[in-house]
């Protein structure tokens, strides 16, 4: 049996030493694969991610419980820029760029995840071939780019380190529907072309649906519900909370308003 790119296991967040974001969590994505995680705002998604890459420590926050396994490896306390050398990827929620530098900077940059694995030249062809636009303008300053074009160069920032494993958070954000269809084509293809893993975290569960090869749907620092897109496409409560269908009278605001939530077992596999 393969071991999984990411493991996460009952872990428990907390910010502030006393907000807690994250109670007893468990997912993994299986190396190779594109895993899903869906909620609404709040719900703690991104928080998720943080833990996973190390980054907690910068907003006052630590993973109070449970362990994160990166390839097998326990990466509890492992700081950040050692988990981006040993191959995971972080594109953090707002396309984060260096503004002030051209899009062939921020590629050079974003090569220093590269330390330790690889030398030689910076392989900015491979970012090109996905995204063509950016080698039009690669000499031009990333802060006058378009939302779409910094969101491409964040992704090509990220692949640019040649990961194992790249977290993704909520790429579709403030973009243009063709906008979203064509990067979501890219990722599908970084995915299979390049075999990496990818923690996708979305509020679009159409789009994130038909790109995943398993979803997990997170509620107040939970899980509510897992399994193949299919499956949650079938679920009433998936249809009406998360997919704008099913009944759309007077209703409940979140899965855990549902009568029998707490009867609910994981019972997608």
């Amino acid at each position: 049996m393969s071991v999984a790119a990411l493991a996460i296991e009952n872990i428990e967040v907390i910010y502030n030493h006393s907000v807690q974001a994250l109670r007893g969590l468990s997912i993994e994505v299986p190396a190779g694969q594109i895993v899903a995680l869906l909620g609404s705002n709040g719900a703690g998604k991104t928080t998720t991610l943080k833990a996973a890459s190390g980054i907690l420590p910068f907003e006052i926050g630590r993973v109070a419980a449970g362990k994160v396994r990166f390839f097998g490896e326990d990466i509890a306390n492992r700081p950040a820029f050692k988990l981006a050398r040993a191959g995971m990827a972080h594109v953090r929620e707002g396309r984060h760029v260096f503004a002030d530098l051209t899009i062939e900077e921020n590629l050079t940059a974003a090569a220093n995840a590269l330390a330790g694995r690889k030398r030689g030249r910076v392989d900015t062809d491979r970012v090109f071939e996905y995204f063509p636009q950016l080698r039009e303008r690669r000499k031009q300053v990333a802060g006058y780019l378009s939302g779409g074009e910094q969101q491409m160069l964040a992704i090509g920032r990220a692949i640019i380190g040649e990961p194992r494993l790249i977290l993704l958070d909520e790429p579709s954000l403030g973009l243009a529907p063709l906008v979203v269809q064509g990067i979501f084509s890219i990722i599908c293809r970084i995915n299979r072309e390049q075999g990496v893993a990818i923690l996708l975290v979305e509020q679009n569960a159409r789009v994130a649906l038909d790109v995943a090869q398993y979803a997990y749907i997170l509620e107040n620092g939970r899980i509510v519900v897992n399994g193949a897109p299919e499956k949650l496409r079938g679920d009433p409560d998936v249809q009406r909370f998360y997919l704008g269908s099913g009944d759309t009278g007077e209703g409940h605001a979140s899965f855990r308003d549902v009568k029998h939530y707490k009867r609910r077992k994981r019972w997608l596999s």
